[in-house]
């Protein structure tokens, strides 16, 4: 708070000699004639001062603006352009009439300032390119619970919180508590009144971002410092007040530790020039118990934060790269190169995943700024602990569709139960480019989980879970031609087995084999990997070398048909 008044105490005063004049003459009538008289301007310059300091404490407090000396510039010019047409005589005009057209320069400056820097803003988050990300581990289960559902489950489960009148429910965002993926949302005071009778918040949600059966539960932890708090207590506003010169992009963000305690974290970065742009450089962290404030260098930020950097920023950063490939004026007329990101995101346009290492990234697609294009252009992850990102251009002989494409499919798939898709994310399924989205009735809750293929739409499946999505969706592949590249880590085993049931399908220019062993074992070889596996017939000894992936049908990489000496 010392800092803020200093402050607007330095800005009120500078602001009032730039407006008032030192000297200034009024005209007078004396014995019938007209003559200049001096002007006390000390009582008006005082005024001016302390108006203007009030004005500034005001404004800051409330704006949580930085208090960097050029962010007054809008003030300056105002207050300079008054004191050039101000009642000042001789050299003194003289220099407030220069003083104001520096002002006015500089004010075309910060404000020209998007035209000449797009390079630099280009620069500054430049990707990274590969093809296509590695190919998903089927035996893994993707953090893809819809966050609207998993939010109108919390506010059901809301009868948890003490004094419920008090409270709602807050932002909520995915994150890794013990290496499970989880949904956070904090509880947050109902308004002013109900944040002077409250005074502390009693604690947040959880619930599993992979298991949609899970139910939330409410963990008690008390929270002062929050973004629903008032005045003193508002967590961004203890966050400027601990770092007056800071820039923040971004809101403030709840991340919970491996032990359950919160913690509020809000991006900071630098302007990319005059006051424009943004390029993330770390983390301000606040315990809303005890409203202790740390600041992190984005390398040096605690294990636990997953979000290291907004969300918010992270879609600026793919505006900047989406556009400017050619500098400013490109992205308003020629638009060579040009992409758009998505807008179909969770959070600011992007949607948090995890990877097989439980890390999280941002992911975006990027489409044509033509009207009427669902192609997809490519998509690009970004590290949500760092900032670095990826573009994947896809596979270039293909056209892939984009989330907006893919959206369109699951709602005429539904049209007559009038269910919807959220959430859609691209994924490396059995070396197919395949979009995993999660579809919603209409009051929110979740149905079931879509599976299609960025390259070729024709192919998709559904189920109730999206390990049982993957299962039908391998086998649409299979049936539809495509190739099944596997990427299970799930170890390879032998077995010795005979034959009891056999069947053969026709899937494009192979044939699907499908064994049920006597053991009670599945198998299922295609004759793409396995050619001679068309000859198995029932009472065949067989020697398999196959993937333990849990499948109902475990697929086979080797096969011996020790029956008939193959």
């Amino acid at each position: 708070m010392l800092n803020l008044l200093l402050f607007s105490v330095i800005a009120g005063l500078v602001l009032a000699l730039l407006a008032v004049p030192f000297r200034a003459t009024k005209n007078v009538k004396k014995d019938g004639h007209k003559t200049e008289e001096p002007v006390n301007t000390v009582p008006l310059l005082i005024g001016s001062a302390v108006t203007f300091a009030i004005i500034t404490f005001a404004v800051y407090y409330f704006m949580n603006l930085d208090r960097n000396w050029t962010s007054l510039w809008p003030a300056v010019v105002i207050a300079a352009v008054i004191g050039a047409a101000s009642a000042a005589r001789g050299m003194e005009r003289k220099a407030r009439t220069i003083l104001s057209l520096a002002a006015l320069l500089f004010a075309a400056y910060i404000l020209a300032a998007p035209l000449f820097n797009a390079d630099d803003k280009y620069k500054a988050v430049e990707m990274d390119e590969q093809v296509e990300i590695t190919a998903f581990d089927e035996t893994k289960t993707p953090a893809s619970v819809p966050p609207k559902f998993a939010r109108n489950k919390m506010k059901k489960a809301f009868g948890q919180v003490p004094n419920t009148s008090y409270y709602e429910l807050g932002q909520l965002q995915i994150q890794k508590v013990e290496g499970e993926f989880v949904y956070i949302a904090p509880v947050e005071f109902a308004g002013f009144f109900k944040w002077i009778n409250g005074d502390t918040t009693p604690g947040y949600f959880t619930m599993s971002a992979t298991d949609s059966a899970d139910n939330p539960k409410f963990v008690k932890s008390e929270m002062a410092y929050t973004p629903s708090s008032y005045f003193h207590k508002n967590v961004e506003r203890h966050m400027r007040m601990a770092e007056p010169g800071l820039i923040f992009y971004g809101d403030a963000q709840l991340e919970i530790d491996d032990e359950g305690k919160p913690h509020y974290i809000r991006s900071y970065g630098k302007f990319i020039s005059a006051r424009n742009g943004f390029d993330v450089k770390g983390i301000v962290s606040v315990d809303p118990a005890t409203g202790k404030t740390q600041r992190y260098a984005i390398g040096d930020v605690p294990e636990f934060i997953d979000g290291a950097v907004s969300p918010e920023a992270v879609s600026l950063a793919n505006s900047y790269f989406g556009k400017y490939v050619h500098g400013f004026w490109n992205s308003l007329f020629g638009k060579k190169d040009v992409k758009l990101p998505s807008d179909e995101g969770t959070e600011a346009n992007v949607s948090p995943v995890f990877d097989e290492t439980g890390q999280m990234y941002y992911f975006t697609d990027f489409t044509s700024p033509k009207e009427e294009v669902d192609s997809m252009l490519g998509y690009a992850l970004t590290d949500a602990r760092t900032g670095e990102a990826t573009y994947y251009t896809g596979n270039l002989e293909e056209s892939y569709m984009d989330s907006q494409g893919a959206l369109q499919i699951i709602e005429k798939k539904f049209i007559e139960k009038k269910w919807s898709g959220e959430m859609p994310v691209l994924y490396n399924f059995y070396g197919e480019a395949s979009w995993l989205t999660p579809v919603l009735d209409q009051n929110g809750f979740l149905q079931n989980y879509f599976i299609v293929s960025a390259a070729n739409p024709e192919i998709s499946a559904f189920a109730g879970t999206p390990n049982e999505a993957l299962k039908l969706y391998k086998t649409a592949l299979q049936r539809g031609g495509s190739t099944v590249d596997g990427s299970s880590e799930a170890e390879e085993a032998q077995a010795t087995i005979t034959v009891q049931r056999v069947y053969k399908e026709r899937a494009g220019d192979f044939t699907l084999v499908s064994v049920l062993a006597e053991d009670g074992r599945s198998f299922l070889a295609s004759t793409e990997t396995v050619p001679l596996a068309v000859y198995i017939q029932e009472g065949d000894s067989l020697d398999v070398t196959y993937l333990e992936t849990g499948e109902l049908f475990l697929p086979v990489k080797e096969m011996t048909n020790t029956t008939i000496g193959q």
